[in-house]
């Protein structure tokens, strides 16, 4: 078996996360596993500086990144062409793709060592624009992909389409297409549901829409989603924005269709996905600190005869 390598990534303007990032890559030098960093970053005694880019992941086995959840949409950028699992540490706010808190480092890294980690796939959306029957631009995300006006005193008039078919028209702020990952970040502040990350599907939710049918729609994970840009006076510029990192000015009447991406981003996870004993309905009650005291639920020996 070959030499095992990490790619330890950080949040530059987090003290905290360098200190933090520093520790890891030390612990993984001293268990025999190689680590990477990206170049200006910070440093690590036997540590390999990389430039930040597609081939930077290439070949690891996973990218730790220690930081918030924009941390991490940064590394996916180069994690997903590398096929190279992402594992979070938050460091920010809600942390809603992170799987260890600062607290957890060593826990973190001993799990790692070890191999005792779980990948799952998450879906992308791919994206195109087109303008006068071209494609001016193509781009990619993990959580969202969203249409939005680009000034704020105007609305952006637009068509909303299904699978080739219209289905309204939304004088609106924006159009969020996203991932069930992105449920939980974008499209959940517009009002969306939240998607546990094993269903497969597209969501699309408006944002302001001033329109009587303007719910938010879950729909099949084969279907293409499309915003076409209506020109009129009274509207807004718009802009396209990829997990609110990549940009892409839309010209007048520009048509922006989002589907299933071809590459999926991998995520290590420390509890493998599916066991009893939490997953994503316990990292909705800490991340959302939601109420849940009174449970009692049912005992395995309930299930059991009810099976």
């Amino acid at each position: 078996m070959g030499q095992r390598t990490v790619l330890v990534t950080a949040h530059t303007g987090k003290e905290s996360a360098l200190r933090s990032a520093r520790l890891v890559a030390g612990r993984l030098t001293a268990a025999g596993i190689a680590v990477r960093t990206l170049a200006g970053e910070f440093s690590s005694p036997g540590a390999e500086h990389v430039q930040a880019g597609q081939d930077a992941a290439e070949g690891a086995e996973l990218v730790i990144v220690l930081g918030g959840d924009g941390a991490l949409l940064r590394a996916a950028e180069f994690s997903r062409p590398a096929g190279a699992p992402l594992i979070g540490v938050n460091l920010g706010h809600v942390g809603f793709l992170a799987e260890a808190e600062p607290d957890g480092l060593a826990d973190l890294v001993e799990r790692v060592v070890a191999r005792d980690y779980a990948v799952e796939e998450r879906m992308t959306i791919d994206v195109t624009v087109r303008g006068n029957g071209t494609i001016l631009a193509s781009a990619w995300a993990l959580n969202e992909a969203t249409v939005e006006k680009a000034a704020r005193e105007r609305m952006i008039e637009v068509i909303i389409e299904v699978d080739g078919r219209p289905l309204s028209r939304w004088g609106c702020d924006g159009v969020v297409c996203s991932t069930p990952t992105g449920s939980t970040a974008y499209a959940f502040s517009a009002g969306g549901p939240v998607v546990w990350p094993e269903v497969e599907a597209l969501l699309m939710v408006p944002i302001s829409a001033h329109a009587l049918f303007a719910p938010p729609m879950v729909v099949s994970p084969r279907s293409v989603l499309a915003v076409e840009l209506i020109v009129a006076p009274e509207t807004s510029g718009a802009v396209l924005w990829c997990d609110g990192r990549r940009k892409v000015d839309l010209p007048p009447g520009a048509r922006v269709e989002a589907r299933r991406g071809a590459l999926p981003v991998l995520l290590a996870r420390l509890q493998a996905p599916g066991t009893r004993g939490g997953g994503f309905t316990d990292r909705l009650v800490a991340k959302f600190g939601l109420p849940v005291a009174g449970w009692r639920g049912r005992t395995w020996e309930d299930a059991g005869e009810h099976a």
